[in-house]
């Protein structure tokens, strides 16, 4: 992977990543294919109306159906998929916190039950690197111990403890594969942990900076803390991070969120909001949010957004979107989540560009202007 920042302003970056499947700039929203799939969207979606450069795919989902010794023999999941760019992959610890009623961390991994069959599986920071080998990504996370928030000192100084322990294990374990000739086209990222304590994230962020990973992520946050903490967590978190590497905020979030931690120096996010929401009749613009299942859409003939250029603006009226919703037609969820990700996209590109140009702050003042005329 090669790396290079192209721009800066203020503490937001412009940057570049060249992987061996794309060239993915920055500030980049990653959509989210859980299951080598991004819901009701196909790979043509993907790569040709949206353009994307990346996207995620979840190790636990894609190890337990279809397996990721099915993947490897599919080729991989670019030629399982046929999605030409590149591939980001967790590593399964979020899931093990979402799915705390089946799992439980151990001080060697995680144990977690099948929430398909309820079979037993247990996952180390080893087992993780191997199932994303299988995978193929081009970038793959470690295994960390993620925490809910609130929390106590105790637990989130386990977390930290645990998830450093873990990356000095995953970057021994990934190294000596490279030297086999094991995922040498592949990346590794470290997650620091520490909830919203600035002691226990400086500590985690020390420790794992001092590693030899490819690239950073800032984990463990919008799980239940207050956007105020999150976005002083981060602020707080990027000084210890290296300027010559990715900086990528887990889960994260509202298009308030993006360009809120854009500003405060991240490069990378992802989450399953854009897609989730608009399945649920929520479509995102660049005046806000709207409802599309409400009666006040039904004789609207105006596109979602008049200043969107997407699939679904060109061609279909907020009137028609709303008789697909209300008559639960699949179509709709195609064309809203093709309009809630090309928003997403077309605000990380209109953010880059505000900073390639020095005009950051500017672009911010102008969004929020948008939102509260």
């Amino acid at each position: 992977m090669q790396f290079h920042v192209d721009a800066t302003s203020g503490k937001a970056r412009a940057c570049t990543i060249t992987t061996v499947h794309s060239t993915v700039q920055t500030p980049v929203f990653m959509p989210v294919g859980t299951v080598g799939s991004v819901k009701a969207l196909d790979m043509v979606d993907m790569s040709e109306l949206l353009q994307t450069q990346i996207i995620l795919a979840n190790t636990y989902h894609m190890y337990l159906r279809p397996g990721d010794n099915t993947v490897a023999d599919m080729g991989g999941l670019h030629e399982f998929t046929t999605y030409p760019k590149s591939f980001l992959t967790d590593s399964g610890g979020f899931q093990a916190f979402s799915l705390s009623d089946i799992s439980k961390p151990t001080e060697n991994g995680i144990e977690f039950r099948s929430h398909i069959d309820g079979s037993k599986h247990f996952f180390t920071p080893q087992k993780v690197i191997d199932i994303q080998h299988n995978l193929g990504s081009d970038i793959m996370m470690i295994l960390d111990d993620l925490v809910a928030l609130p929390a106590t000192q105790e637990r989130i100084l386990a977390s930290i403890e645990r998830t450093t322990r873990w990356a000095q294990e995953s970057i021994a374990y990934f190294r000596t594969k490279q030297h086999e000739g094991i995922g040498t086209e592949q990346n590794i990222f470290a997650i620091i942990q520490g909830g919203t304590d600035n002691t226990f994230r400086t500590r985690s962020a020390t420790e794992l900076c001092a590693l030899d990973f490819d690239g950073f992520a800032i984990g463990g946050l919008s799980v239940g803390e207050l956007n105020e903490e999150m976005y002083s967590t981060v602020e707080h978190t990027v000084q210890y991070m290296p300027h010559d590497k990715p900086r990528y905020l887990m889960g994260v979030g509202t298009p308030e969120d993006l360009v809120e931690n854009i500003e405060r120096g991240i490069d990378m996010f992802d989450c399953v909001m854009r897609t989730r929401n608009a399945r649920n009749g929520t479509l995102f613009t660049s005046f806000g949010r709207i409802n599309i299942k409400g009666a006040a859409f039904k004789l609207d003939e105006r596109a979602i957004d008049a200043t969107c250029d997407c699939f679904t603006c060109k061609r279909y009226s907020r009137a028609y979107m709303h008789h697909l919703y209300r008559c639960k037609e699949l179509t709709y969820f195609r064309l809203a989540s093709l309009h809630n990700l090309h928003y997403y996209l077309r605000l990380m590109a209109d953010a880059r560009e505000a900073i390639m140009t020095n005009h950051y702050s500017e672009f911010k003042k102008e969004f929020y202007a948008k939102r509260n005329p």
